[in-house]
């Protein structure tokens, strides 16, 4: 079977399971790459002639072209991916993949925000017009829900005051309940009057909970700059004003609180693997790991009964 055409018909597989627009979108150049170095620059046309050899040499080539390595690591996994889909459909034995090493990816600790920053962030928005409260309770359903930039930019719900928890769909069209607080719900009261307020008689384009000035979708640039627009106004100098920033906030919260074990968290957060959550757990700062340290000290918990 030719290589090209296998890597048509995964394309049309990976649609068909309902990959998000911006996964395809990355498969599809990815493999691009792909086949240029393996049909144009190598000559292999035939899917069962690709080794590991073969695979290597892309890898080199790309570490070589300076590309970074969580990149490197991304691309190892679309190509395991499709040969492993290879496989299941039986057009080759074995997954070349196999014997080419995964590029290891540096763990680095990311620079959370604190609760006065987050604080400072709330309020540096009003509720006095449309897009201030918006973007307010945008800051705190990010902070206090932890959801992907994408969940909180498409999420359907025409009003949050009669919910105690909303439906989110997530990575893989997973759906899971996420629960709405009263604090957050004080302040998404006054962004749906506002929102009301704001398009009146208008007839908005799109049905999202969180829209543009326009009525329609917020785009990712657009969610992307409320955080940065937000840590500006609130002098954020040491963390990344992200919206991924604020899920590491909320996770790492509620990791060190030891009020939610590590499986009710991955669930809440989406992960389809509890490891995924874990990964949270390397950037608890030494503080913080003392006072958990001394939470759980045998012998602080002995108390009186303890004769020293």
């Amino acid at each position: 079977m030719l290589f090209e055409e296998a890597l048509d018909e995964y394309i049309v597989h990976c649609l068909a399971r309902g990959y998000t627009p911006k996964t395809m979108k990355n498969k599809k150049q990815e493999y691009k790459h792909l086949k240029i170095f393996l049909v144009e620059k190598r000559g292999i046309r035939d899917l069962k002639n690709i080794t590991d050899h073969d695979l290597k040499s892309y890898f080199r080539k790309k570490q070589k072209d300076g590309l970074q390595p969580q990149s490197i690591v991304s691309m190892y996994k679309m190509i395991n991916a499709f040969f492993n889909w290879c496989v299941k459909e039986e057009y080759i034995e074995k997954n070349p993949m196999v014997k080419v090493e995964r590029p290891k990816e540096p763990k680095k600790v990311l620079n959370g925000f604190t609760d006065d920053e987050v604080i400072a962030m709330i309020n540096a928005f009003t509720t006095k017009t449309f897009l201030e409260a918006r973007n307010k309770a945008i800051i705190m359903m990010l902070a206090d829900c932890g959801l992907r930039a994408i969940e909180i930019r498409t999420f359907k719900l025409k009003t949050l005051l009669d919910k105690d928890n909303i439906v989110v769909n997530g990575k893989g069209n997973k759906e899971r309940y996420v629960p709405i607080t009263p604090a957050l719900k004080k302040v998404l009261i006054k962004y749906e009057r506002m929102k009301e307020k704001y398009f009146n008689d208008w007839v908005s384009t799109a049905d999202n909970y969180f829209l543009n000035y326009q009525g329609g979708e917020i785009s990712h640039t657009a969610l992307y700059n409320v955080i940065v627009k937000a840590g500006k106004r609130a002098k954020i100098e040491d963390a990344r004003c992200s919206p991924h920033t604020f899920r590491h906030y909320y996770a790492v919260k509620a990791l060190s609180s030891d009020k939610t074990d590590l499986y009710s968290l991955s669930r809440l957060l989406g992960h389809s693997d509890v490891s995924t959550t874990q990964r949270y757990l390397r950037t608890l700062d030494d503080k913080t790991l003392t006072e958990k340290a001394i939470d759980i000290s045998p012998l602080m918990n002995m108390g009186k009964k303890l004769k020293i």
